[in-house]
């Protein structure tokens, strides 16, 4: 491979592999690392085929090789050679020709055969090689560009030499077209590492080593891959947690930036959950192994950026079809070109001239047949289908590395380009826009033993995971103790059922209730009152009769009001939706700023999305918001779906952007670097078109003379490559 357009190709070429969940190739180490879909069954060898297929060759990588792969930077080997041979013999024609003008001189003529000829060989193999392989298969790419351009100034002017001709030869023009794209190759790798610095900063969390505690409490290090669920593993202040698994000994800050964006380390005492690649910073830890390999946080994140790096977007599809044919098209003009100038030399003599008063004075050469060979190769060496190839996968891989980095997981590049046309912004209540953890504010007994009411509700919701249900189990405890139950049930939406000694018990929603035939009248007074305070009212029955009922509120996010203003300032519209009461849902409408006529209150789970379909039938574009647990089929239907969650929870399917921590703020930042990258990707693609609609015309008409148009190819790639690194520094302040 010599250029991203090549490691694109490869990517293509493994993820038509059937089974292949996501591929990603990288130029500046010559490997890939391919993911495959869950039970299906993926050989190597077909992989291999596929690459070579391709046009190239692959090899499976070893465990040494690995090593290598993972390791940060970029390294010279690949255009080592090139660059090392290709510059002094370049600088050895420019201060030979044009500092001492010794260009004409017959011995001089020799010298640059004998200096061009190695680099023709050594460094233009490379190139060759790539074409041929192409070739073999009936394509081509940028290196038969390269390799026609350069060959033909190079065999031109050996011709010329043996020839005897005593004019200007252009071994200069064959050594710097292959030195000037060589050089820039080389520079589009190292800018190419820093977009992938993400990756490589993932990649490298999760430690080689732990300390497992064996059977007799000895301690024990051993490769993180031969631990085991339920292993116990020791971490010392500075170390990194190695797996995902529980705190069972010990307290501890552990700083999880570099998986949620958090930037403040999060306190974790025993029954904390610990993610690997987190960094321990204070305190001795003791955790049991509860994921490892493929299951742990961590390398679900890194398979989704993984996935989003190697996604195509739509808007790419142009730049593919353009690319496709360009090679072809290209060459055809470079003969056309090459025609034009030897046949009828004095009218496009006369037309350069006349452009030049607008543009700027040219040289031409004297003998048709040179103009002809040297403009001909001018246009095969500007024109430039790699920054075509770049345009998007250059953009993406920026952009989703930048912000994962912030906590922000964008799942391809089509979640890219649905951001940009979202103007409605449908946010779920609990665990979103508020903090998910409500408590219980009052309570009334409305029959029967007041004491009886809340051991009942515990014993109801103690094997649930809702917040509402926690709220109720951490409450304080009365006498008596709680019954045992059976036939235990959770209603999503609705709420507990279950028998106990006495019948049939119910804890949830008052709707719920009043629709399984309990009059709920009693509770009228204390419903208005509290809900009109943004407390949501559950209450607790048993058979037709309401026991009482309980007020939880549930604290609106820091900040919450101030994102619901950016939205609004960007162009979005905020909506809310809650399974709770009017007065409540309202309630934090208003604490949020949001408008009273965008609340849609009392609706269950499997309504939301109609309620997402019923906003785009409206022509809204929708993101919905939400926190994932119960929310797939409305993420799935938004144009949009964004999962608020946590690092754990990161195999949210449904979702197209997932933040990996709770902060509401990270919503319109999320929108807003995908918009920022869609529009990159936009700029570049603009600017491939444009250079290459400028620069072939140019070069056809003798304007740009090939070795120029060398470093001027491998400017538009830097230009594209530079354009995307730009958004490293997106929602930075100063």
């Amino acid at each position: 491979m010599t250029c991203q357009g090549c490691a694109r190709h490869a990517t293509e070429a493994l993820q038509g592999v059937a089974g292949v969940d996501s591929a990603q190739v990288r130029l500046d180490q010559a490997a890939a690392t391919v993911r495959v879909m869950p039970d299906a069954t993926v050989l190597v060898l077909d992989l291999i085929a596929a690459v070579e297929a391709a046009g190239f060759k692959a090899k499976e990588m070893q465990s040494a090789d690995n090593a290598g792969a993972a390791s940060t930077g970029v390294s010279w080997s690949g255009w080592k050679l090139n660059v090392l041979l290709g510059v002094p013999a370049t600088l050895f024609f420019m201060i030979a020709e044009w500092g001492f003008g010794v260009g004409m001189e017959g011995w001089f003529h020799w010298a640059g055969f004998a200096v061009a000829l190695p680099v023709q060989i050594l460094c233009g193999g490379r190139f060759y090689r790539g074409a041929w392989n192409q070739l073999k298969r009936g394509q081509s790419n940028m290196d038969t560009l390269v390799s026609l351009g350069s060959t033909t100034a190079f065999a031109y002017s050996a011709w010329g030499l043996f020839a005897g001709w005593e004019g200007h030869l252009y071994f200069m023009e064959s050594v710097g077209i292959i030195t000037f794209v060589s050089v820039g190759h080389w520079m589009e790798a190292l800018t190419s590492s820093k977009a992938a610095g993400a990756m490589e900063a993932l990649l490298n969390l999760a430690p080689e080593k732990a300390t497992r505690i064996v059977e007799n409490g000895a301690e024990e290090h051993v490769p993180v891959a031969e631990l085991r669920r339920d292993d116990r593993v020791i971490l010392k202040p500075g170390d990194r947690v190695p797996v995902d698994g529980d705190v069972i000994e010990g307290a501890s800050a552990v700083d999880e930036s570099m998986l949620t964006g958090e930037s403040l380390p999060i306190d974790k005492i025993a029954g904390a959950k610990l993610c690997g690649g987190t960094l321990n910073q204070n305190g001795r830890l003791v955790m049991r192994v509860t994921e490892t390999g493929d299951a742990t946080a961590l390398a679900k994140i890194i398979a989704v950026v993984q996935r989003a790096q190697s996604s195509r977007a739509n808007i790419q599809k142009l730049g593919d079809k353009v690319s496709s044919v360009f090679v072809p098209i290209v060459i055809l003009i470079a003969i056309l070109t090459a025609a034009a100038w030897f046949w009828t030399p004095a009218p496009m003599r006369e037309f350069s001239v006349y452009l030049s008063q607008f543009l700027w004075s040219v040289s031409l050469p004297e003998a048709a047949l040179t103009a002809a060979v040297l403009h001909a190769a001018a246009v095969l060496i500007v024109s430039c289908p790699c920054a075509m190839g770049l345009a998007t996968p250059i953009a993406i891989m920026a952009g989703t590395n930048v912000a994962a980095r912030r906590g922000i997981l964008i799942r391809d590049g089509e979640a890219l380009e649905k951001s940009g046309t979202i103007d409605a912004v449908l946010f779920d209540k609990t665990g979103t826009l508020t903090a998910g953890h409500p408590g219980v504010e009052a309570r009334i007994a409305l029959r029967g033993e007041a004491g009886r009411l809340l051991p009942l509700a515990q014993a109801l919701a103690q094997p649930s995971r809702h917040p509402l249900s926690r709220a109720i189990v951490n409450a304080a405890t009365d006498a008596p103790d709680a019954p045992e139950l059976r036939d235990w049930e959770e209603l999503q939406g609705r709420g507990i059922q279950a028998n106990g000694p006495s019948g049939r018990l119910r804890l949830g929603s008052l709707n719920w209730l009043q629709e399984s035939d309990v009059p709920i009248e009693t509770s009228n007074a204390f419903t208005d009152e509290w809900t009109a305070k943004g407390a949501t009212v559950i209450g607790l029955a048993e058979n037709d009769a309401l026991l009482g009922a309980f007020a939880l509120i549930d604290s609106l996010k820091p900040g919450a009001a101030e994102v619901i203003d950016t939205l609004r300032r960007d162009g979005a519209e905020a909506w809310l939706i809650s399974g709770d009461h009017e007065s409540a849902a309202r309630e934090i409408a208003r604490q949020a700023r949001i408008a009273p006529d965008h609340v849609f209150a009392e609706i269950r789970p499997e309504q939301k999305a109609g309620i997402v379909e019923r906003l785009q039938s409206e022509g809204r574009r929708v993101a919905f918001v939400g926190d994932g647990i119960n929310d797939a089929p409305a993420l799935k239907q938004a144009d949009l779906g964004i999962a608020v969650s946590r690092a754990s929870d990161v195999a949210r399917e449904a979702a197209d952007i997932i933040l990996l921590n709770s902060a509401i703020h990270s919503v319109p930042a999320a929108l807003d670097l995908a918009k920022a990258t869609l529009r990159t990707i936009k700029q570049n693609l603009f600017w491939a078109f444009f250079y290459n609609a400028a620069a072939i015309p140019l070069a056809a008409l003798g304007f740009l003379n090939p070795m120029l148009c060398a470093a001027a190819m491998g400017f538009s790639d830097l230009v594209v490559v530079g354009n995307a690194l730009r958004l490293r520094r997106h929602g930075q302040s100063g």
